[in-house]
């Protein structure tokens, strides 16, 4: 079905478009990092303002970058590899 298809849409030379299944959110490298924050930092906690979420998030991102190793092994997948 063509959803989301625009006939005017111009992708850049250097931008290589990769078609995913409808429905795959495990197929995006964010979602593995989003899902990691959110039980690390998020879970079962009330904030009181969205100052104190901007903050719990930033740290959470933070800490995943430190830790790089960890972050590409979320993130680096073979069927990305194969697009550089």
């Amino acid at each position: 079905m063509p959803w989301h298809r625009s006939q005017g849409l111009v992708i850049p030379e250097n931008i290589r478009l990769l078609f995913q299944p409808a429905h795959s959110p495990e197929l995006n490298p964010v979602e593995h990092v989003w899902e990691e924050v959110r039980e690390k930092h998020f879970y079962n906690r009330v904030f009181n303002s969205m100052d104190a979420v901007m903050d719990i998030l930033c740290e959470g991102l933070q800490g995943l970058m430190r830790v790089s190793q960890k972050l590409r092994s979320m993130t680096y997948f073979p069927h990305l590899r194969l697009t550089c």
